[in-house]
């Protein structure tokens, strides 16, 4: 990674500053009512995560500027209480939006009621936002919120200066670090290690704020609407909590029989399969006349990311079986589609669309791809746009939504058609707690997908060569992108199936021994916030709440104490392995199987093994 630049806030002017925030239940307190929906009477409830990086550093600037700093939330009479926290930690004034036609809001009705607030109280200069709220995970309402301000947006930021009117930010993305630079106004979403966070839970703290302070905000006056579920294109359909049961079986006697009983139950448990993984599918059948795609046909557009052939093929596939089942077509558009050599068209794509700047060099940035999208779907009418989840798939699909008025599921695990020939999207939330049905009422219907969750399937030799055609992509946005840079390969972490999760007891010294086992088992290697916090892994590698969930064959647990965290990003794991010398471990609740001993010597005796049954 390139030397992280030094924060600097020098601006030459009182800046109004807003920040946005949400509040989320805790994780733990999660349960479901007799109707599926989760119960939030009586639960704990607090800050998210993210959006308290949003008030320390929207604070810090405001402050620097001799200017103010507002924060605005949405939510129910209980939400009040962030206001409280906000004011507490010392933020000029709050807005509570509130009122009971609200209810039922998905991404885009919330940003359309945050915007209205946004220009009724405004303007500002600044608009801040936690990067994504960790109960959903979508990271849709800023790129839709900036859209609908029409403000140029900046995802994740992890690095903040502010020279007069100009932003120069460092990006922290999934696995790349993107440098750019924007002049106010500007709407931007923080990223985890951002600042320190605003922080003040204490209840009793909260009562004591002037309760005037807080400017109480109804439907009416942020105009006529509608507003909540009926402004919504999105509705939810059953939920149902995802009760992951563990074997909880901790090994005895010598390591010598431990690893005998640990092969055993992996035998069992089908953890140790290898070469013979079952052959994936192969991608349906195509038009075989190229002429006929546009023709009376529905359409599903397939965003493609550059730099991203994994989630790409995943993602042309499962277009490709929804265009079975509904008579229809693919399309893939992009950038950087121009490779005679790249024919997706055994992918599932029958047109491929390249999407390019003529007269300039770079890629289009997110906000100006976006006008090129949406021209794109406003003259094909699509039944559904599929984009990946990344940070790159989400701006560009969320800004999309949010002009088209679409409906728009994030972070969808599975897609299927319903018998009414619409489209669900199976939705996860609380670190995969719970999975729900999505269903768009627009006549665009949008997902984004999680990398990794869907099969990649066999090209299919027997399809004809994708139709291509180029779309200009204007210069609109004031975002420069100076430079964009990988340190790591998150989609590797999203596909493995089996994969090794590091914490702070193996020492960076250990990590060539680590090295060795994991390439004698074909694993990945993750970790906990702490490791990557150190410094020892990408943050790319980072699973749990604030950073990947993700769902491999086999998952061993080492160097950790199993703290709720980490082991929610690892609850859709098919078989757990932990391994750790405390026998009080709280890791012990979410295993299947538990060794009390040393890492390296138990690995010493059980990765040949593994290796051995899976054919290495």
């Amino acid at each position: 990674m390139v030397d992280p630049p030094a924060d600097v806030i020098a601006p030459d002017r009182p800046l109004r500053v807003a920040v946005l925030v949400k509040q989320i239940p805790v994780f733990e307190d999660m349960v479901l009512g007799p109707d599926g929906r989760m119960v939030r009477d009586g639960i704990d409830l607090h800050m998210n995560d993210y959006c308290r990086r949003a008030v320390a550093k929207g604070t810090e600037v405001a402050r620097a500027s001799g200017g103010t700093v507002t924060v605005i939330t949405l939510g129910p009479p209980s939400a009040e209480n962030v206001c409280r926290e906000a004011l507490l930690f010392g933020v000029s004034a709050a807005i509570h939006i509130c009122d009971p036609e609200f209810a039922g809001s998905d991404t885009w009705a919330t940003a359309k009621a945050l915007a209205a607030a946004l220009e009724e109280f405004g303007p500002f200069d600044l608009v801040m936002m936690g990067r994504n709220s960790v109960d959903a995970d979508t990271g849709q309402v800023p790129p839709q919120l900036a859209e609908l301000l029409k403000l140029p947006f900046a995802t994740g930021v992890r690095h903040f200066s502010l020279h007069g009117e100009r932003l120069e930010l460092r990006l922290e993305h999934d696995d790349e670090w993107v440098d750019v630079a924007v002049e106010l106004p500007a709407v931007v979403s923080c990223a985890e290690r951002l600042c320190d966070p605003c922080k003040i839970k204490d209840p009793e703290a909260w009562a004591t704020v002037d309760g005037s302070r807080i400017r109480r905000v109804s439907a009416a006056e942020l105009g006529p609407g509608p507003w909540g579920q009926e402004a919504s294109p999105t509705s939810v359909g059953p939920v149902q909590m995802v009760d992951v049961q563990r074997g909880r079986q901790m090994l005895t006697g010598p390591l010598e029989e431990q690893i005998d009983q640990a092969m055993a139950i992996l035998a069992e448990r089908g953890a140790l399969i290898g070469s013979s993984d079952p052959e994936p599918a192969m991608v349906p059948g195509g038009s075989s006349d190229g002429s006929s795609y546009n023709a009376d046909r529905p359409a599903i557009g397939v965003l493609v990311e550059p730099g991203r052939e994994r989630v790409t093929r995943e993602l042309l596939g499962a277009a490709a079986e929804l265009a079975a089942d509904i008579d229809g077509w693919v399309a893939a558009l992009g950038p950087s589609l121009n490779d005679p050599d790249g024919d997706l068209g055994p992918w599932g794509a029958d047109e491929v669309v390249n999407i390019v700047n003529y007269g300039s060099e770079h890629l289009p940035v997110e906000e100006d791809l976006t006008i090129t999208m949406t021209a794109w779907a406003e003259t094909t009418r699509p039944w559904a746009v599929l984009a990946p989840g990344t940070a790159w798939g989400r701006e560009v699909a969320s800004r999309m939504a949010a002009t088209l008025g679409a409906g728009l599921t994030g972070d969808a695990v599975g897609l299927k058609v319903d018998d009414n020939g619409k489209l669900i999207a199976m939705k996860p939330a609380f670190g995969g707690w719970l999975v729900a049905e999505i269903l768009c009422s627009s006549p665009v219907q949008m997902a984004t997908v999680r990398p990794g969750v869907l099969p990649l399937p066999r090209p299919n030799p027997d399809r004809p060569p994708a139709y291509r055609i180029s779309m200009d992509s204007p210069e609109f946005s004031t975002l420069e992108v100076i430079r964009r840079y990988r340190d790591d390969d998150s989609d590797e972490l999203a596909t493995a199936s089996v994969v090794i999760g590091v914490g702070q007891g193996v020492v960076p010294a250990d990590y060539p021994k680590l090295e060795k086992y994991r390439a004698a088992i074909g694993a990945a290697l993750c970790a906990t916030r702490k490791v990557t916090d150190y410094g020892w892994m990408p943050r790319a590698r980072q699973v749990g709440i604030t950073g990947h969930s993700i769902s491999p064959r086999l998952y061993f647990a080492i160097g950790m104490s199993g703290k709720f965290n980490h082991t929610v990003g690892v609850r859709n794991a098919g078989t757990v392995v932990g391994i750790n010398p405390d026998p009080e471990a709280p890791l012990w609740d979410v295993v299947d199987i538990g060794i009390v001993g040393d890492w390296a010597e138990v690995f010493d005796a059980l990765i040949p093994r593994v290796a051995e049954a899976q054919g290495g």
